[in-house]
């Protein structure tokens, strides 16, 4: 489900690839066109129909995957905010690929391409734009031409150049997007197609005949949902359909406005240049340019605030995020509704608080947690455990981990955020786990006793999964304290 949106573009590129091999062989007149893919059907059903099959199913599941992620990512709520662009584009990408779809339907030339090329050009008729109807191309047999056809294969070829284009837009502001699957889904699902296409392959209806009204048609329902519509209701109701479904589907991240949290600061004084915040932040708001205050560095953050999340992930990569240091804490990015000095002081009085509620000094426990995760409220009533809420598990930076365990008020550390590859900023997990591993700057210091820390990624509906890992991690403390040796 996490890989809905790299799958879709997998399964066009199988469409592409196989669209190509067909083509070869595919005779582009209309008395050619339905023999072609009969000869390539049956007489070489083991790698042409097989191919058929391949851009039947594949495009298919190209639909299936595209809405499944579209509603995906309305559900948990990663349309609006600065994602209202990917959300936007994504809807004439629907729109080119219903077409692509439909217009590869006509070419087979049967009588459900008969069915559907007059329904779509009947459709296109009532917008009178137009000089004559196009729908008199089939009004009998011999009424469509070699011309017109050859028109309609030019439309299925490049009507999916122009989808790869709005896929690449969709995907243009995104920060290191992922548009390809992990090779094991993308091989099993390459096979599951495959093994589909040889049980079950794609198979032609009758002829088309302009003289005939069909009876009996097999629809694709992935692609043909709204031709019976259109039977029943006639083509202005479907027109509204369409563009009024379209415009509300397109305006959602509008619907209602999103009260948005200030967008980070750069405290100038603080900048080295470093490029850390640059490096890490997920939506591309941060920009490094030239030194404007005279210090000896060659750069300094810019925050673009239209594109900012106020996630925190960037306070979290700075290295002048240091809890240890006296005084007011002054970092080089900070968020101004949760500035990191209020940060540390949340986490003092978490720390006291776990210290001062603990029945014993062996299993006093503060929370780390995201806000889009489970958050805290699944251990709010347990004595001994205090938290802190950020926008981002990212947001904190591994030496506040230090700072809390060499107090010597608190036995561990727990670390929730959204679950596993779920993030809701998107990269908060993965950052916050590489500076864990030491793979990431800010790294987790050496020093650090590790076996006193537990991470938890947990979604907003897992918090007795989260409640458990908390008091299983608390029982696992008062044992290492039980056996010292045991726990080193």
């Amino acid at each position: 489900m996490r890989q809905l949106g790299t799958l879709s573009f997998f399964f066009f590129w199988v469409v592409s690839a196989s669209g190509i091999y067909i083509y070869i062989f595919f005779e582009t007149t209309v008395s050619g066109a339905y023999d072609s893919i009969e000869v390539m059907t049956n007489e070489q059903w083991y790698l042409a129909g097989v191919m058929r099959s391949l851009h039947r199913y594949a495009s298919d599941a190209m639909v299936l995957l595209s809405v499944i992620h579209l509603t995906r990512e309305f559900v948990f709520d990663r349309y609006r905010g600065v994602r209202w662009f990917a959300w936007f584009t994504g809807v004439p990408a629907l729109w080119f690929l219903f077409v692509a779809g439909i217009s590869g339907y006509w070419l087979v030339w049967d009588q459900l391409a008969q069915y559907v090329a007059i329904g779509s050009m009947e459709w296109l008729d009532w917008l009178g734009i137009f000089g004559k109807p196009i729908a008199n191309n089939f009004l009998a047999e011999g009424s469509l031409g070699d011309r017109f056809f050859s028109l309609l294969v030019f439309i299925h070829i490049f009507v999916p150049l122009f989808l790869l284009f709005i896929m690449w837009i969709h995907v243009l502001r995104v920060t290191q997007p992922k548009v390809n699957p992990p090779r094991g889904l993308a091989v099993g699902a390459f096979l599951m197609m495959v093994v589909f296409s040889l049980i079950k392959p794609a198979v032609s209806h009758l002829p088309a005949d302009l003289g005939v009204v069909p009876g009996v048609l097999n629809l694709d329902w992935y692609y043909m949902l709204f031709y019976p519509l259109f039977d029943k209701w006639g083509a202005g109701p479907l027109w509204g359909v369409a563009i009024g479904g379209s415009f509300i589907v397109g305006v959602m991240p509008w619907l209602p406005p999103l009260r948005r949290a200030k967008a980070a600061i750069v405290v100038l004084d603080k900048c080295n240049g470093c490029t850390r915040c640059y490096e890490d932040c997920p939506f591309g708001a941060i920009r490094m340019e030239p030194r404007s205050d005279g210090k000896p560095f060659e750069q300094e953050a810019v925050v673009n605030p239209s594109a900012c999340t106020s996630c925190g992930i960037c306070v979290g990569a700075c290295p002048m995020s240091m809890p240890f240091r006296h005084g007011e804490l002054v970092t080089a990015i900070d968020l101004p509704d949760l500035p990191l000095d209020r940060v540390r002081k949340l986490t003092q009085d978490a720390m006291e608080s776990s210290a001062k509620e603990a029945e014993e000094e062996k299993d006093r426990v503060v929370v780390f947690s995201c806000s889009n995760g489970a958050g805290l409220k699944p251990i709010k009533n347990e004595k001994g455990v205090s938290g802190v809420s950020l926008p981002c598990i990212g947001m904190l930076p591994p030496s506040f981990i230090d700072y809390v365990l060499s107090s010597g008020e608190v036995d561990g550390v727990v670390l929730t955020g959204c679950r596993e590859c779920g993030c809701y900023q998107r990269f908060g997990n993965r950052w916050m786990r590489e500076r864990l591993e030491g793979k990431r700057d800010p790294y987790l210091r050496k020093r650090v006793p590790t076996e006193r820390i537990k991470v938890v990624w947990a979604s907003t509906v897992e918090g007795k999964m989260l409640a458990d890992e908390v008091a299983d991690f608390r029982e696992s403390l008062r044992c290492m304290d039980k056996n010292p040796e045991e726990g080193a």
